[in-house]
C-alpha cells in the first residue's frame, strides 16, 4: 500500500503560480511513478502530467505543456508539480496517483492503483 497526501492549492490570480506537492509513505516510493490528475465538477478526471520512478522521463498534456512542471525527490518521497503562467481553466481539484514503475506515459485514470484526497486549485481572472 501507498499512501499519498498532496498540499500546495489555493487561490491564484491568472498568470500565477503554485506548487504542488504529494506526500508518500507506506512503501518505496522509487518503485512507483507518478501522475498528477485534475478533476472538475461534471466531468471526467484529467491527465496532466506523469513521471518515471526515477525521474528521468516526464509526460505531459498538451493543456499544459511549457506551463507545468512535473518532479520527485525520491530522498523525500515527495512528488511536486510546479504550475505557472495559471489560467482560469485550470480550476480543479488536482490529484497525485501512483502505479508501480514500469517505462510508459500512463494517462489513464484507470493505469494508476494509489490516489491522494485531492487539492483545489482556483484561478481567478
Amino acid at each position: 500500500q501507498v499512501q499519498l497526501v498532496e498540499s500546495g492549492g489555493g487561490l491564484v490570480q491568472a498568470g500565477g503560480s503554485l506548487r504542488l506537492s504529494c506526500a508518500a509513505s507506506g512503501r518505496t516510493f522509487s518503485d512507483y511513478n507518478m501522475g498528477w490528475f485534475r478533476q472538475t465538477p461534471g466531468k471526467e478526471r484529467e491527465f496532466v502530467a506523469s513521471v518515471t520512478w526515477s525521474g528521468g522521463t516526464t509526460f505531459y498534456a498538451d493543456s499544459v505543456k511549457g506551463r507545468f512542471t512535473i518532479s520527485r525527490d525520491n530522498a523525500k518521497n515527495t512528488g511536486y508539480l510546479q504550475m505557472n503562467s495559471l489560467k482560469p481553466e485550470d480550476t480543479a481539484v488536482y490529484y497525485c496517483a501512483a502505479r508501480p514503475s514500469t517505462y510508459g506515459a500512463y494517462r489513464l485514470p484507470r493505469q494508476y492503483d494509489y490516489w491522494g484526497q485531492g487539492t483545489q486549485v482556483t484561478v481567478s481572472s
